[in-house]
């Protein structure tokens, strides 16, 4: 039998590995988590599938003491960033085991463990408090950066202007990151925007800016660890635009008939998922067989995700008075 024949590629087997096993892990939940809704799963439900080589890739790239901070479409990245996927389901059927206690859902993941700020539903309002978050670790002293992402159609928003002018004017460490998916729920950047070149929009800043490739996670890893080391050298915030394609309508309920099939189907050519998958085999890393049972053994996890919150309690009552307002004492206020 032939030797089977081997690909250079610029990483190495362990991180070609941690990608696929971060991006599968998000697709299988993603599409199990959809089979709950309507099930377990209530309310607005926005899904990642397509995505998970931007979570991957920005994941590699910075340290679990980066906050980072999201918009609605949150559940890949929380997973990406290391959070259970018991903790996640759970949140999602809305229970008291869940990540956000059951009262965040589907768009309120938060993880203080895991420096993982959100999932806001109010398009672009997570924008300036990435800056406030990238403001305290510049005033605390220490070397972390804030990673700040919202959508396409948050681009459009005031709040992102007067944000990218504080950040640059304090030299604020945090990156922000435009995950342009092609549409505002319904609407393509084409519609919105004269200037469909998102990246060109931190230019009036001086901010320095670039577009990257959202469809691998090697091209997001590279462009994340310049972003980071320029961040860290205290130089002020990057802007990066990850072009990226979500697969499913913008939630459950849409049925994506704005996008032709043809474009759809272009997209799928370029599944991440797969892409990483088929190097991984060229590479002679894993086998077929091998990826097949690293599959069955996510499926699993996310079997036992849907069990754990099936099993799990509702909130009580009273968790309704429980993280409103912060504790705090300040004696000044007491003078």
């Amino acid at each position: 039998m032939a030797k089977k024949k081997t690909t250079t590629l610029p990483y190495s087997r362990e991180q070609y590995l941690s990608w696929y096993e971060s991006m599968l892990l998000q697709r299988r939940f993603e599409e199990q988590a959809g089979t709950q809704f309507g099930k377990g799963i209530r309310g607005f439900f926005h899904v990642y599938i397509g995505q998970e080589a931007v979570s991957a890739g920005i994941c590699s790239a910075t340290r679990l003491t980066d906050p980072i901070i999201t918009a609605y479409r949150d559940h890949g990245l929380a997973l990406a960033r290391g959070m259970s996927a018991n903790e996640c389901m759970a949140e999602l059927f809305g229970k008291a085991t869940g990540c956000s206690k059951g009262k965040g859902g589907s768009m309120h993941f938060f993880s203080k463990e895991h420096y993982f700020f959100g999932g806001h539903g109010i398009v672009g309002a997570q924008i300036p408090m990435g800056a406030g978050i990238a403001f305290a670790e510049k005033y605390k002293g220490t070397d972390n950066l804030c990673i700040c992402m919202f959508g396409d159609g948050a681009a459009r928003q005031g709040a992102l202007y007067e944000t990218f002018n504080m950040a640059m004017l304090w030299k604020l460490p945090v990156i922000f990151i435009c995950e342009n998916n092609q549409y505002a729920m319904g609407t393509s950047v084409e519609r919105t925007s004269n200037v469909t070149d998102l990246a060109k929009i931190g230019l009036a800043f001086e901010m320095p800016s670039e577009s990257v490739d959202g469809m691998n996670p090697e091209s997001v890893h590279e462009a994340v660890s310049r972003a980071a080391e320029h961040c860290r050298a205290g130089k002020g915030p990057v802007f990066l635009e990850i072009e990226t394609y979500r697969y499913r309508g913008h939630s459950v309920s849409d049925p994506g008939l704005y996008r032709t099939k043809e474009e759809v189907a272009a997209y799928r050519q370029k599944d991440p998922l797969n892409a990483i998958k088929n190097k991984i085999v060229e590479a002679a890393w894993l086998t077929e067989a091998e990826i097949e049972t690293l599959d069955d053994r996510i499926m699993q996890t996310i079997k036992d995700s849907i069990h754990f919150a099936e099993e799990s309690p509702f909130p009580d009552d009273t968790e309704l008075y429980h993280d409103t307002y912060a504790e705090a004492d300040y004696p000044f206020l007491m003078e």
